[in-house]
């Protein structure tokens, strides 16, 4: 179901994977921000979207992974956005199946059925989009989930689509992350959404929508992150012994432990 956050933004939380779709409508078109794990989700998404609006579609895909693309395909659309062009092979469906098929009913049977179609426009640093009475503003602020994370700002609504790049209900995932550039690409968020003023609202890739501190709380563990990783790789400590001490928890924190001590070793 479509949730209207601010006049004429709305989300989408898809229950499998808990990943959130964004739709921001403007008087001559609209924006999908993220178009869920499958066709047959997007699907229910679409019909949603268009009972609230008939305006043309364009779509934006904040990143590579499966569960923000998939969906691509039951829109239509002429012009899809991402910070990057990527072919229908970035992430195979036989790895998202193996990894997440049993996350929901069908679910395996719904990735199985996917024809990936891939985004067609690039943004290499900032555009944007005129929708029509309103500017969604698509911008590339740095390294952090992944390195071509994009967040869409939408100024008038004082609403920001952030993508993976902000996380509630789970710690971030680490699997392509860059832990020693995260914290500053979050700030420059910040930094951007407190120049223009206003109480912000933040829809983050997955959970429910949050607010400007929680903003700041996460690039604050983040940051702690990131400086446990740099002083931990000075001083030689195994990333086993760094990942106890993490604000995230040893699980999900030495992927991202062993990730940067390979960045701080120019392998990444």
């Amino acid at each position: 179901m479509l949730v209207e956050i601010a006049e004429g933004v709305h989300v989408w939380r898809e229950p499998v994977l808990d990943v959130n779709a964004t739709v921001v409508v403007g008087s001559t078109k609209c924006l999908v921000v993220d178009t869920l794990s499958s066709v047959a989700q997007a699907t229910r998404l679409a019909t949603a979207v268009r009972a609230v609006t008939d305006r043309p579609i364009e779509l934006v895909n904040t990143h590579v992974h499966f569960d923000h693309w998939y969906g691509n395909a039951a829109f239509g659309a002429e012009r899809i956005w991402s910070q990057r062009q990527w072919d229908i092979d970035a992430q195979p469906i036989a790895a998202a199946i193996g990894d997440y098929g049993d996350a929901g009913p069908g679910f395996a049977d719904e990735l199985a059925a996917v024809d990936p179609v891939p985004p067609t426009h690039s943004v290499e640093v900032e555009e944007s989009v005129d929708l029509g009475g309103r500017t969604a503003v698509l911008a590339h602020l740095g390294r952090g989930h992944t390195d071509h994370d994009l967040v869409v700002v939408v100024p008038d609504a004082h609403v920001a689509v952030c993508g993976d790049l902000v996380e509630q209900g789970a710690p971030p995932s680490f699997g392509d992350a860059y832990p020693l550039d995260w914290p500053a690409t979050l700030a420059a968020l910040a930094g951007r959404l407190t120049d223009a003023g206003g109480s912000w609202q933040l829809v983050p890739g997955h959970g429910a929508v949050v607010d400007q501190e929680f903003l700041h709380r996460q690039h604050g563990e983040l940051a702690s992150l990131e400086w446990l990783c740099r002083d931990g790789y000075g001083d030689g400590r195994d990333p086993l012994e760094l990942a106890q001490r993490s604000p995230f928890g040893p699980e999900h924190s030495l992927v991202a432990i062993r990730r940067a001590y390979a960045d701080l070793d120019g392998r990444a």
